[in-house]
């Protein structure tokens, strides 16, 4: 059965990875350090907002970072993360992160990069952790930007009779979700620009100063992502109005094309004598009346 717990160790910070949380998991905690029961019992409740608490030896910070979720990644979802740290303790508590967890094993299985990691203290530790997982958000609006360009292109592709609205408004979706993903954490992490977390982490402020611009990029591309979709949106309505009124175009001239044909098939359907009442001259003057009526809409551009 897979650990929910482990343990890596560098001289003396110790970073505990918990990638499943459970009720024995926190009684662990509780029995090993003194964090406040409300920090614990938020580690065990979803949906919690970001934030960092701040205590004597210790700070809680939870975060929320965004991610694909459902059968071929189809949306983009939150997923939590619960972060205490001290001193000498980094412990990280989210539902099977699959970079912090690779990060972690490496740590665990490569010595010179646990090294590099955890010999600076906690605080630089948890600022490595942490640019790696906004860095990774830059492949989420990757995503998007070609997602944006192959609609962009679909759009304005006359000859699709595919219907784009469902798609402009799905990753319209995944772009609100992303921005208010990203929006609380822009707070929490500006925050950590000015704690330190022990004596040597003077110089901390310029590393979280990193992520903080980086989450700011992030926002501001998702903020012109909203204008482009909304301008996708309003090009897509375009685009149907006009084909619909192709569509009508075509339609209304072929019904006033066999007007005048059906009454001239009318006329000289009846039991009566009319001039030229035979086939051949009633077909020389359906097409002479076609091909005036043809040449009437073509000089007027409607065809």
């Amino acid at each position: 059965m897979k650990k929910r717990l482990s343990k890596v160790s560098f001289n003396d910070l110790k970073w505990i990875n918990i990638d499943s949380v459970d009720l024995d998991t926190i009684k662990k905690l509780e029995k090993n350090y003194n964090f406040h029961h409300l920090d614990l019992e938020d580690c065990l409740e979803e949906n919690q907002r970001s934030k960092i608490d701040k205590y004597p030896d210790y700070n809680f910070i939870i975060l929320h970072l965004p991610k694909f979720k459902g059968r071929n990644h189809k949306y983009i979802a939150s997923t939590e993360l619960n972060i205490f740290i001290s001193e000498k303790v980094l412990i990280t508590i989210h539902d099977n992160n699959p970079l912090i967890n690779k990060i972690f094993e490496e740590a665990k299985k490569d010595k010179v990069f646990r090294e590099e990691i955890m010999y600076n203290g906690a605080g630089y530790l948890l600022y490595y952790v942490l640019n790696d997982l906004f860095e990774r958000c830059f492949s989420l609006v990757d995503d998007i930007t070609r997602t944006l360009n192959h609609l962009e292109k679909e759009v304005f592709n006359i000859s699709s009779d595919r219907n784009m609205l469902k798609d402009i408004l799905r990753i319209n979706k995944d772009i609100i979700n992303f921005r208010r993903i990203i929006f609380p954490q822009r707070a929490v992490l500006a925050q950590l620009e000015h704690i330190r977390f022990s004596k040597e982490d003077e110089d901390l402020e310029i590393y979280f100063d990193n992520i903080v611009d980086k989450i700011e990029k992030i926002y501001s591309t998702l903020e012109s992502f909203k204008e482009l979709v909304g301008s996708l949106h309003q090009t897509n309505e375009t685009m149907i109005v006009q084909k619909t009124n192709n569509v009508i175009k075509v339609l209304t001239i072929f019904s006033v094309i066999m007007l005048p044909l059906t009454l001239i098939t009318g006329m000289y359907g009846m039991n009566v004598d009319l001039p030229t009442n035979n086939f051949s001259d009633i077909i020389i003057i359906m097409g002479v009346v076609l091909s005036l009526m043809l040449i009437y809409f073509k000089k007027k551009d409607w065809l």
